[in-house]
């Protein structure tokens, strides 16, 4: 899979106002109403994830927050599956 130019990534990005740049990756934060729904949302996200074989980092902090980061470590940068990941995600959301 290649990795998309900074013009592409940055292109792609703002189609998914959501989410941000980080370096190689791409960023989402998200708060609930508690940990449940926090949890409730990582195993969401992890079906997708599971479905895409595409796996994001996920940090559930601050008992009803959680962050999301894509990054294609194989390609060594961001690519198509992570922004297809991201846009899945947003529909679930």
């Amino acid at each position: 899979m290649d990795v998309l130019s900074d013009a592409d990534a940055d292109e792609r990005l703002a189609g998914t106002p959501e989410w941000r740049r980080a370096d190689a990756s791409i960023v989402r934060d998200l708060e609930f109403a508690d940990f449940a729904g926090a949890i409730g949302f990582v195993d969401r996200v992890a079906e997708l994830a599971e479905e895409a074989n595409h796996h994001p980092d996920i940090l559930v902090h601050g008992w009803n927050k959680v962050r999301l980061t894509l990054s294609t470590h194989s390609a060594g940068g961001l690519t198509d599956a992570d922004f297809a990941l991201a846009k899945a995600i947003d529909q679930r959301t």
